[in-house]
């Protein structure tokens, strides 16, 4: 039978920060994933590292739990923020009583602010509004969710720690009121077997409470669905958020290329409750022209939605009325000892909501190591003579995003040999290489196109996967690299998730564009196999 110390489930980033913490302080733990790496609400996000200055006046200790964790992963995962400023800003629309007691919050908090005048916020933001009436700036930043999971796993196994994609927890194993393992299955080959522990930490998120259960256990979670728009440009270079109580689509967030607008609050039906609709597209836009009234002009690039694990009590408020704090419910005092679970909170607080678990964990266990995920980089910054030969064998402007992405793997790529550096561009809306699809596709974490995009951004840019999806499954076809699917599913099923975030918003532009791709895909190159019509 195979065992370890510690199982964790989920890998999100609470989960992934958890192994990273348990292996760095020499604790034996797997962590089982039912999906791939970032699958859930770690990946379904606006891109958002809070400052806490947007609780700051509802929850003063959310607040501060933001701004110290904000200065903390500014330092250890450089390659996963960019450190742009957040604006604060008072629409015509919105209360100016809320100013004063929310700037007192803030100070409460210590996160700095900073009031500019509404001619120098223009000036910086020209798309802006024209009858804003007051401007502050914060501490926010932008943070990617992917990148950030995918760099926590490589920390955790440089320490010793397992991931284990596409494996579900089917059952949990107890005697005398103490875990003793599991059941998972493999997904992709529907094998099952037990795995030995002697303690379980349940960080599956929307899906805590299912995974609860099966330790006849109950926790209080609403899965709250947010829905949020990533439009085809960056037309904001700072965070722009509306100066009032947290509300729907009140947040705009330049990542990379593109800008991403959120989010909205409604309970899911169920953890896997993630498709967006055209009615909730209208109105975050008629939210959004509140800031930047050229919105519906915008081209929309695609609509998403994610799931958050809220811990809301029957005698609580759900949606935007529960806390955002997380909680951490231990069931030994439920009569199940060996037994955690964790949940809310944001991806701003994971590795805080990490250390405060793996301390609980460890006190359990008797372990007296310290944590120390607060003073030691996710991936060491690339020295300057690899960047600089990078810079000579990858596209132009290319070289520092592989080395943000890849992070420790990046002087894999470097020091390929010259003949065959893969210096080939497969999705130039996001400057991704045929070396780094290759790299990637050899993790025993990679099984589908999907693994491939959650690393290297792959399909993610203006095209949405038109081009370098048949580019990468010709590369991973050709160089051998067994995937669980064949390479004509693998394809078929890369291109209709784009498809899924694609149909709330066939209009305009974006119709056109579908067209193309199914002219191309349905007709050109018969994806879905159609029989010739006979003569």
């Amino acid at each position: 039978m195979q065992q370890t110390r510690i199982v964790v489930i989920g890998g999100g980033a609470t989960g992934i920060g958890i192994l990273r913490d348990l292996s760095m302080r020499g604790v034996p733990a797997v962590l089982l994933e039912q999906g791939g790496l970032a699958n859930g609400t770690s990946s379904r996000f606006h891109g958002l590292l809070h400052s806490g200055a947007r609780y700051a006046a509802s929850d003063l200790h959310a607040a501060c739990e933001c701004i110290e964790e904000n200065t903390i992963l500014r330092r250890i995962g450089r390659h996963c923020v960019e450190e742009f400023e957040g604006l604060f800003v008072l629409t015509r629309e919105d209360d100016p009583a809320y100013v004063a007691p929310w700037l007192a919050a803030c100070a409460r908090a210590g996160i700095i602010t900073e009031e500019i005048s509404v001619e120098e916020a223009r000036a910086r933001e020209p798309a802006l509004a024209p009858d804003i009436r007051q401007v502050f700036r914060v501490p926010d930043a932008g943070v990617d969710g992917f990148r950030l999971v995918w760099h926590n796993a490589e920390s955790a196994r440089r320490y010793g720690g397992e991931v284990r994609t596409y494996h579900k927890v089917t059952g949990i194993e107890s005697v005398n009121g103490k875990i003793t393992g599991l059941t998972v299955c493999n997904t992709l080959n529907r094998e099952s077997y037990p795995l030995a522990c002697e303690y379980i930490v349940n960080a599956a998120g929307p899906w805590s409470g299912e995974i609860a259960r099966l330790a006849g256990q109950r926790v209080d979670i609403t899965p709250d669905r947010g829905t949020l728009l990533a439009f085809n440009h960056r037309f904001t270079s700072h965070i722009v958020n509306r100066l009032h109580k947290s509300a729907d689509g009140d947040i705009f967030v330049p990542h990379g290329s593109i800008t991403i607008l959120g989010t909205t609050s409604a309970q899911a039906k169920n953890p896997a409750d993630t498709t967006p609709t055209p009615e909730e597209v209208l109105r975050l836009l008629s939210l959004g022209e509140k800031l930047f009234p050229d919105v519906w002009e915008y081209r929309i690039l695609r609509v998403f939605a994610g799931n958050r694990p809220l811990y809301t009590p029957p005698d609580h408020d759900a949606g935007r009325g529960a806390s955002r704090n997380f909680v951490i419910v231990d069931h030994e005092q439920d009569g199940l000892a060996g037994f955690a679970s964790i949940f809310g909170g944001k991806l701003t607080t994971y590795r805080l909501m990490a250390e405060k678990m793996t301390d609980l964990v460890c006190a359990k266990l008797g372990v007296a190591t310290p944590c120390r995920t607060a003073g030691i980089p996710l991936a060491a910054q690339p020295a300057r003579a690899t960047l600089e030969r990078a810079g000579r064998r990858l596209p132009a402007h290319g070289a520092r995003l592989v080395a943000e992405r890849l992070g420790d793997q990046f002087p894999k790529i470097v020091n390929a040999p010259e003949q065959d550096s893969g210096a080939d561009l497969l999705c130039e809306c996001e400057m991704v290489t045929r070396a780094e699809v290759e790299l990637v596709a050899a993790d025993p974490t990679t099984h589908f196109l999907h693994d491939i995009r959650f690393r290297t951004r792959l399909g993610m840019g203006t095209c949405q996967g038109t081009c370098c999806s048949l580019r990468a499954v010709g590369v991973l076809s050709k160089s051998g690299v067994a995937f669980a699917a064949d390479p004509r599913t693998a394809l078929r099923t890369f291109l209709q998730e784009r498809w899924r975030g694609l149909r709330p918003v066939l209009w305009g532009a974006q119709a056109q564009k579908c067209e193309f791709n199914r002219a191309l895909y349905g007709a050109t190159l018969n994806l879905n196999g159609a029989d010739d019509e006979a003569d």
